[in-house]
């Protein structure tokens, strides 16, 4: 449930474009409320995009081996999967969804990148 209150707090920020000053607010409430840097970075990477953002989401490094590229893969697409929060609601529902998707399309975009 945490996730997905984060998730909703980014993308209502992201809605005129992230700014630096709302970023770092973001990144105070993520501690705040016990959220992993990389499920925050993870989580504002979809919303910002950069030449590591797909690796940022699956919460590795550009570094990582491809076998550590479908591990992570796999544990992100378990930790998102939209049937955890069935019960949570349509908007939360949603939420999960579009992370999900977010971590799908990374993922893909990942194995294109290294032909795998």
């Amino acid at each position: 449930m945490i996730l997905q209150l984060y998730h909703f707090l980014v993308s209502l920020a992201a809605c005129d474009g992230l700014h630096q000053r709302e970023i770092d607010v973001l990144e105070t409430i993520a501690s705040y409320i016990g959220l992993s840097k990389g499920d925050a970075e993870s989580i504002l990477a979809q919303f910002r995009p950069s030449n590591d953002s797909n690796y940022k989401i699956l919460e590795i490094e550009p570094t990582a081996t491809d076998d550590e590229v479908k591990k992570a893969y796999r544990k992100m697409a378990v930790k998102y999967h939209p049937d955890k929060v069935a019960t949570l609601g349509e908007d939360v529902q949603k939420a999960a969804e579009e992370k999900f998707k977010a971590v799908s399309q990374a993922y893909e975009a990942i194995c294109r990148e290294r032909g795998i």
